[in-house]
């Protein structure tokens, strides 16, 4: 066990301290080089650059940058040239033990120290540490309050140590209450540094994360006027889909996407573990004659079993994995071609994050949401059933209902979410406050927004972008609602002031008399289910505000006044065409379009074939290592290599994502099943 988290002996102190560097001006070419050298790169993507400029400059920094942005790269350059031992802050035991496996597999030397080594290897790992064995260390943020831990980096950073020259915290959001998966254990981060006798620079990462979160972030680990570096939260080569179905179509609709995909990679959320338990077990059953294999994954497995089923996924063994949302937090597995979700998440955050799980290579990937009305019961269901609420200090009480309201509001973003007509990626954009990202040609905020909040120019890859729509006036409903909900006091559910509306004659309308009240039956001849539609534009729009709770009621929202007094005021919604598909490609024939475009032309078959022969060879390396595939190479390096076809070490150190250490470990395998091929043609 201990053998994979330490990499090889060096000397004490060895490397030398890199100099400070300006914050302004281009990427210093030692950074260049240390990229080539270690990750076979030749230039940083878009806001790497300034990232690994500022830290080598000495400047704290705040680095908000989408999944497959290659945030990692950020701090692992830097701790590779400079001195000392670089920390860094993860709460996923996954992600340690993949980005050190890879960074040992690139020629590094690095090191974790979490739960699952034993007193006796992280006893071995700390000692190694304080000798100068390691560049960089993956540690769990709760280690950071553990007296051991703080006494051997205090001697660490002291006159005369070593030295931690960085401190970078990745998945920097948990140390906010606003975002979506705050963890308390971030709370000591600062403390911790505060301690060091030496200050490091310290660097935050995260993907996800609102105006009020990233201010959070700077507040709450006391970064000092940090360099911001926010690229963008657009992930374009992901195509977004969202339906509404009932608890079986779901099942059945998901089961025809994987067998259409059977040729790729693709995750599937549930929101309990017996959700998991079943879907799985119906999908293998269905799945079994065409020989693909579906794995499972909750916390109510044992350890072993969940560890081989994540193993079996990360080394395509397994293409199909159905899991609750504990599953793929920093599993860095390139190739997925799809995420799902079979219910609804918490908020928006959570629900980019594990959708971005999809095309992390940059490759086209696809992600669909499927909802119904119970997935959004069941989350407020379990907002109300805080296992904590009701006991505690009155501080601590005031501390969960300000969690729980937070929650609220945030599964609220993720309602209307569900139910836009409008761009799905322009929702996500604006949630976030990107709305730069909108306004490039072609982009939903290219032109002023319609009724519903989407742009004529849609982003032409989403579910609503790719389907016909119907533009419906609804104005007397809408206002009929309004005036309804006014009289009502906001009272009721949206269900019940929809039958009211609709004039229905239900037991419950009669006990509380609600049939003689005004605006009882004005829209008889609507649908309660339509009406129902109408109401929840008119609360995604501002006109109504949904209550929270498991039972929410419906009242007055900012926007009402214009519905009960303009007399100009007129209300549509966009429904889908009778018999409109959407014109939904699959991510595989995308990705084949791109390398043919690519320039593999007339020898587009002979790549493909060059492709699994040497797809072969990397699974053969990656079982005899006992490494995932990707971290030998990934696709998009293999593809290169098709396309370059190298002859010898020179070559190989041209091609993308190869670097020095895998060009002299790894070449020759390569270099022979490319010249076999050739010599076959």
């Amino acid at each position: 066990m201990a053998a994979n988290s330490m990499g090889g002996r060096a000397l004490r102190g060895a490397g030398p301290k890199a100099a400070p560097i300006p914050s302004s001006g281009p990427v210093p070419p030692a950074a260049l080089d240390t990229l080539h050298r270690y990750f076979g790169y030749d230039s940083f993507r878009p806001g790497q650059d300034r990232m690994v400029s500022a830290i080598l400059a000495g400047r704290d920094a705040l680095g908000v940058m989408p999944t497959g942005a290659g945030k990692s790269i950020c701090y692992q350059v830097p701790a590779l040239m400079l001195g000392g031992l670089t920390l860094v802050v993860s709460p996923l035991v996954s992600l340690m033990g993949d980005q050190v496996r890879a960074l040992k597999a690139a020629g590094a030397r690095p090191a974790y120290l979490n739960s699952s080594l034993t007193p006796a290897q992280q006893n071995t790992v700390l000692k190694r540490a304080s000798e100068g064995w390691y560049q960089i260390m993956y540690v769990a943020p709760e280690r950071l309050g553990d007296p051991r831990f703080i006494a051997f980096a205090q001697a660490l950073a002291a006159p005369g140590g070593l030295g931690i020259p960085l401190v970078a915290v990745d998945e920097a959001h948990c140390v906010s209450q606003w975002g979506q998966d705050f963890r308390p254990s971030y709370l000591g981060i600062s403390e911790f540094i505060a301690s060091l006798p030496t200050r490091p620079v310290v660097a935050a990462f995260t993907a996800t994360a609102t105006d009020r979160v990233r201010a959070d972030i700077v507040g709450m680990l006391g970064l000092t006027h940090p360099a911001s570096v926010v690229t963008g939260f657009d992930r374009a080569n992901l195509y977004f889909g969202v339906e509404e179905l009932g608890d079986k179509a779901k099942a059945a609709w998901i089961a025809r996407y994987a067998r259409g995909h059977a040729d790729q990679s693709g995750i599937i959320y549930c929101s309990t573990r017996r959700a998991v338990d079943e879907l799985s077990a119906s999908l293998a059953l269905e799945l079994m004659p065409l020989g693909i294999s579906v794995g499972r994954y909750h916390a109510g497995m044992a350890d072993a079993d969940r560890r081989a089923s994540q193993e079996a996924f990360i080394e395509d063994r397994v293409p199909i994995m159905v899991a609750t949302n504990a599953f793929g937090m920093g599993i860095d597995k390139p190739n997925v071609r799809y995420v799902i979700h079979n219910n609804v998440p918490e908020s928006i955050e959570a629900y980019y994050q594990e959708a971005g799980r999809a095309g992390r290579d940059g490759d086209p990937a696809s992600c669909h949401l499927l909802w119904n009305g119970n997935d959004f019961r069941l989350r407020r269901f379990l907002i109300d059933r805080d296992p904590n609420d009701g006991s505690g200090p009155e501080d601590a009480a005031e501390q969960r209902e300000f969690s729980r309201q937070n929650r609220y509001r945030l599964l609220a973003q993720m309602e209307g979410y569900c139910q836009t007509t409008g761009c799905l990626r322009a929702y996500i954009l604006r949630y976030f406050g990107d709305e730069g990202a909108l306004g490039v040609a072609g982009s939903p905020a290219a032109a002023d927004a319609d009724a519903d909040g989407a742009a004529p120019h849609g982003c032409g890859n989403c579910g609503s972008c790719l389907t016909s729509f119907e533009v419906e006036d609804v104005t007397v409903a809408a206002r009929a609602a309004v005036r309804l909900v006014q009289r009502l006091n906001g009272r009721f559910g949206k269900s019940l002031v929809a039958d009211v509306l609709h004039g229905a004659n239900t037991e419950r309308i009669r006990q509380m008399r609600l049939d003689e009240a005004p605006g009882y039956g004005d829209l008889a001849d609507v649908p309660s289910a339509q009406i129902k539609g109408v109401i929840d534009q008119l609360v995604g729009r501002g006109y109504l505000m949904q209550g929270q709770g498991q039972y929410p009621t419906v009242g007055l929202g900012p926007l009402a006044v214009q519905a009960l007094t303009d007399e100009g005021f007129s209300f549509s919604v966009r429904r889908r065409s009778r018999g409109a598909s959407q014109r939904v490609r699959r991510a595989v024939d995308l990705v084949r379009d791109g390398e043919a475009a690519g320039g593999l032309g007339a020898s587009h078959e002979d790549d493909a074939e060059l492709f699994e022969r040497l797809r072969e060879v990397r699974t053969e390396i990656a079982r005899d290592r006992q490494w995932a595939p990707y971290m030998v190479f990934s696709d998009k390096t293999l593809r290169a290599l098709c396309r370059q076809r190298p002859h010898d070490r020179e070559g190989l150190l041209a091609v993308s994502g190869i670097g020095e250490k895998k060009a002299d470990d790894l070449g020759e395998r390569f270099l022979a099943e490319i010249a076999a091929f050739e010599g076959a043609r």
